[in-house]
């Protein structure tokens, strides 16, 4: 979002901030043109366009997609599920189908990880709680990483989409694909990620050190070739295990070409 709120971007779009679930929804309401959705959610929105190569995927340990519980994985038998990532929820399902053995009970709860371990052997916890975990408490299991040692490839926990029918209406001069890009990159320079990190440390309650590493090392912006192989792949497991319905044909939105002089 960096040139949306720091640059020429921002005076182009009218611009909402809620949770990736919400912007699928918004999306499928046809009350937002473009909206970061969480990969699960291209399943069941008809008519997006994917923005080309600007993700929110892991190519290691991405330590904000936890699986924690009070004993080792083969002796799990009930999970809580903080549903605030339904591209989680899913991957949480496959890894326990293809992998680490089935029948298991999930349960919907809020990310409450006391709760959850109470009442479950296990709890997904997501985004800023799972950054605090103190996880010399409890058997840890990275979603993100566990995925790319069961498979060797990354994973896609979200990506830019728009409807197709608001590409109709948008101005023939913006480049939305560059426009995308560019924030991205201009986001990842260093002193935009110091920048970023000095904001957004002492609202998570994290040092700016940890923030930084957390933005440079466990995150992946790129929806390469093989960010797209690990995305198809997972939708392919999750619709054999009956985590989502099957996903339609990757549409990206086209590249603009200069015109030629």
């Amino acid at each position: 979002m960096w040139d949306f709120e720091h640059g020429q971007a921002g005076t182009d779009f009218d611009i909402s901030y809620t949770v990736p679930s919400a912007c699928a929804a918004d999306l499928q309401r046809g009350v937002a043109d473009i909206g970061i959705i969480p990969a699960a959610a291209y399943t069941t929105v008809p008519g997006l366009l994917i923005l080309p190569g600007v993700a929110i995927a892991s190519r290691r340990a991405v330590r904000s997609i936890l699986l924690v519980s009070k004993v080792p994985i083969d002796e799990i038998q009930s999970v809580a599920l903080d549903t605030s990532s339904l591209t989680s929820v899913a991957l949480v399902k496959v890894l326990f189908a293809k992998w680490w053995g089935g029948d298991k009970t999930f349960s919907s709860m809020s990310p409450d990880l006391e709760k959850m371990l109470q009442q479950h052997d296990a709890g997904l916890v997501i985004g800023d709680p799972a950054l605090k975990v103190d996880r010399s408490q409890y058997f840890t299991y990275d979603l993100a990483e566990e995925w790319l040692q069961l498979t060797g490839k990354p994973f896609v926990f979200a990506f830019w989409a728009m409807r197709q029918q608001a590409l109709k209406d948008a101005g023939a001069g913006l480049d939305l694909v560059a426009i995308f890009q560019k924030s991205r990159d201009h986001g990842l320079v260093p002193d935009s990620l110091k920048s970023i990190s000095q904001e957004w440390a002492s609202r998570l309650g994290l040092s700016e050190a940890d923030v930084q590493a957390y933005l440079r090392e466990n995150i992946h912006y790129y929806l390469d070739s093989a960010c797209i192989e690990g995305l198809q792949l997972f939708y392919g497991y999750a619709q054999e295990c009956g985590a989502l319905p099957a996903a339609p044909a990757l549409d990206f939105l086209e590249i603009t070409k200069p015109a030629l002089i």
